[in-house]
């Protein structure tokens, strides 16, 4: 397992005005789960991919530890439509039995499901095997680009037990990127929010509540209430004023 050191001091993308990033840092210890959270815009999944080595034009530093393994959930399942599903596990996996591949569908919900093209699966199962798939390398650094995005509830709920089961297994250090404040409250141990573009952090907040967590559940609404009511402008960007994020 990974601990996690982001310094970012500023990103800017070729040929725009301002820079996406701003003064951005923070530490995750290994095996901790941390969403972030920010406007559309802000730049949560430049930071996701500077993290993950996809992006290095950037000032600054980030940390993961030598010969990580990463892995990544997309918001889009990104299964390649014409292999199966089966082959699409062995695309970051190739030695994978029949045996081990029925084992860890069945294990996600999937049983009987190798054979099948990715079209013929819902958006639901088709996240399922994308889960999957990032944890069948056993990642030290897991990122998650709003995985469970435009999902009914029930449907994410079950994902979200998914998720738990998995990383029980090998308790990566997990990067959750997501605009739904209750489901970063039920999955993490803290919530990183920034503001908009250039994005900086301007909320550290520790997620003090019990396990096994659901949206709906009474603690995560009270701990929704009592942030929206201490900072009602945090989801849009902005921090109250005077406020740090190391002092909350």
């Amino acid at each position: 397992m990974s601990a996690l050191t982001v310094a970012i001091r500023a990103k800017r993308h070729a040929g725009a005005a301002a820079d996406t990033l701003g003064a951005l840092q923070f530490t995750a210890a290994s095996g901790d789960f941390v969403a972030i959270v920010g406007p559309s815009g802000a730049g949560k999944t430049t930071l996701l991919k500077i993290i993950a080595g996809l992006d290095p034009a950037f000032d600054g530093a980030v940390s993961v530890g030598r010969s990580t393994r990463v892995g990544y959930v997309f918001q889009e399942p990104r299964l390649l439509p014409w292999l199966n599903v089966a082959d699409n596990l062995r695309l970051v996996q190739p030695e994978l039995s029949d045996a081990a591949i029925d084992a860890g569908l069945a294990r996600v919900g999937l049983p009987g499901t190798a054979c099948q093209l990715p079209l013929r699966l819902s958006g639901g199962m088709q996240r399922r095997v994308a889960l999957l798939r990032a944890f069948l390398i056993k990642p030290e650094l897991l990122l998650l680009d709003e995985p469970f995005i435009s999902l009914d509830a029930p449907t994410a709920d079950s994902l979200y037990d998914v998720l738990a089961a998995l990383r029980a297994d090998v308790m990566p250090t997990t990067l959750l990127v997501t605009h739904d404040l209750r489901e970063a409250l039920a999955l993490a141990d803290r919530v990183l929010f920034v503001s908009r573009g250039p994005a900086r952090l301007i909320l550290d907040h520790q997620v003090a509540l019990p396990r096994p967590r659901r949206r709906d559940d009474e603690a995560v609404t009270h701990a929704h209430h009592e942030l929206m009511s201490q900072h009602p402008e945090l989801l849009g960007g902005l921090a109250a004023a005077g406020s740090h994020p190391e002092a909350v």
